[in-house]
C-alpha cells in the first residue's frame, strides 16, 4: 500500500487532501505492472474510464501522424493519464497511445469505484477533481508554451532562431 500512498502524494490530485483522505482514496486504486513497450492505453481500444497515475518508470505518449508514431511527451512518476475518459469524455476523443518505457508500475482508478465516494466523502471527490483540473491546466500551459516557441522558431520572431 505504501507504493500507492507514496505515488498519490506526488500527484496533483491529492494536494488538498489530508493523510486520512489519501488513505481512503488509496484503497480504491489497483497497481498494474507493464514491461517495456507494452501498450497501456490505445485509441479505439475498449477503454475503461480509468484514471492512471504513473508510480514507477516512464510512459511515452505517442500520436500517429503521416510519418508514423511520434512521441509528444514522456510521463514521469506522479503524472496522470486517462483524464479525458475519467471525467466523462468519449473514448473517441482519445488520440494518444501510452507505452511503458522499461518496467513500469501504474496506479489505476476505475471511475465507478471513485464515484462510490460521492455520497460518503463528497469533499474528497471535489478536491480530487480540482486536482485533475489543475493537472489538465498544466498540460494546456505547457502545450501553449511549446506552440509559442515553435511559432517563434518558424517565423523567426523575438530573436529566437
Amino acid at each position: 500500500m505504501s507504493l500507492v500512498i507514496d505515488t498519490l502524494r506526488t500527484s496533483t490530485i491529492t494536494e488538498e487532501l489530508s493523510d486520512a483522505e489519501v488513505e481512503i482514496l488509496a484503497g480504491l486504486f489497483d497497481v498494474r505492472d507493464y514491461k517495456g513497450g507494452d501498450v497501456i492505453v490505445r485509441p479505439g481500444d475498449e477503454q475503461p474510464d480509468n484514471l492512471y497515475i504513473l508510480a514507477h518508470g516512464d510512459i511515452e505518449v505517442k500520436i500517429q501522424s503521416s510519418e508514423g508514431a511520434a512521441t509528444i511527451h514522456v510521463l514521469k512518476p506522479g503524472d496522470l493519464a486517462g483524464m479525458i475518459t475519467f471525467v466523462g469524455g468519449a473514448a473517441t476523443q482519445v488520440s494518444a497511445t501510452l507505452y511503458a518505457v522499461g518496467d513500469t508500475k501504474v496506479l489505476s482508478l476505475e471511475r465507478v469505484k471513485f464515484e462510490t465516494l460521492i455520497n460518503s466523502h463528497p469533499m474528497i471527490v471535489y478536491r480530487v477533481m480540482r486536482g485533475v483540473a489543475r493537472n489538465m491546466h498544466g498540460i494546456v500551459r505547457r502545450m501553449n508554451t511549446e506552440s509559442a516557441e515553435l511559432s517563434n522558431y518558424i517565423y523567426r520572431t523575438h530573436g529566437r532562431y
